[in-house]
């Protein structure tokens, strides 16, 4: 169930929401039948006093309760407007998968709730992340939000199917971690001595003075992979039908997983406090980190420029490993 479900069976955004997607969750990892979902919901959010002892439905009928209930015998406050920062209700956003994440989920909500946004999807292995969860797709008009995009802009993955027998997989392994060795780096700030050639580098580096002042360092760090989570690895790649040209069969392929290395973050990290400074005083706290640049101006030109070159410097990364 996502956003549009939610606000067609009255369930309200905040704490009421939020104990919404935890019974759903709850509900599925319990063996519940996922087609009497919408009916359960229904139920609930028509009485939900019915439900307040319920072990499972309990906490999501309280929560129900407390939302409908006013404050010191006020009307509850009304939603904020666009002009406060922030949508009355999220935009639609698609979900795919049951049992996603509670903060997934919220992040994604929250982030449908920008003025800037149009739309959203969360695909079946979101996880939190920084402001957008990973896994998560948004849409927006005539905007742009650094974070959202990431620090490691265009991180990627790359496979290249080798035409070499399968048993050397196992026979030739010094031979194939000497290739590896020799054509990346591993660790924070790893770089090449001798820089390596790539048409990237002839690219127009002065699009922004963040990409100017870090090209000798991109440079540098050209067909390195970082750290974290990033690698380079040998393995076994079966295509079960013919792909193109390739014939069904089982074949060493070599698998890579980088993006843009240092430039890219500094990039993340001009233009994202950029944008943090434009939002500050309209975007509540817990969203600043989904603030904005609009691409009529120009950090946010600068910032979509610097993007796309940084799109052409990640695979210009893998490129290098690849290439021999």
């Amino acid at each position: 169930m996502n956003a549009k479900d939610f606000l067609r069976l009255g369930v309200p955004l905040g704490e009421a929401r939020r104990r919404a997607t935890d019974f759903i969750s709850r509900f599925i990892l319990g063996g519940g039948d996922k087609s009497r979902l919408h009916e359960e919901v229904k139920a609930i959010v028509a009485d939900p006093s019915a439900f307040v002892d319920d072990p499972l439905r309990g906490e999501f009928a309280k929560a129900l309760i407390s939302a409908r209930r006013p404050s010191s015998g006020l009307r509850p406050p009304s939603p904020a407007p666009a002009s406060e920062g922030t949508r009355a209700e999220p935009v639609k956003y698609r979900q795919w998968g049951e049992g996603l994440e509670h903060d997934a989920v919220m992040q994604m909500e929250k982030a449908c709730l920008l003025p800037v946004s149009v739309a959203g999807a969360l695909m079946p292995d979101a996880h939190v992340g920084y402001g957008l969860p990973i896994g998560g797709v948004l849409a927006t008009e005539s905007a742009v939000i650094p974070y959202a995009v990431a620090v490691d802009i265009a991180c990627r993955m790359k496979m290249t199917v080798l035409d070499i027998p399968v048993r050397d997989l196992e026979r030739k392994q010094e031979r194939l971690t000497r290739a590896i060795e020799a054509e990346t780096r591993f660790g924070v700030g790893a770089n090449f001595k001798h820089r390596r050639e790539h048409e990237v580098m002839d690219a127009d580096w002065s699009v922004s003075g963040v990409t100017k002042r870090n090209k000798d360092r991109a440079w540098s760090q050209l067909g390195t992979s970082g750290s974290g989570n990033h690698f380079v690895e040998f393995g076994l790649f079966t295509a079960h039908s013919k792909i193109n040209d390739l014939e069904a069969g089982t074949y060493v392929a070599l698998l890579s997983h980088s993006g843009s290395r240092g430039t890219g973050a500094a990039v993340c990290d001009h233009y994202s406090k950029l944008a943090f400074g434009r939002c500050r005083t309209s975007l509540p706290s817990e969203l600043l980190r989904l603030a904005w640049l609009p691409l009529d101006s120009q950090e946010g030109q600068e910032y979509w420029n610097a993007m796309e070159l940084m799109g052409r410097y990640a695979a210009a990364n893998h490129a290098c490993i690849h290439r021999h």
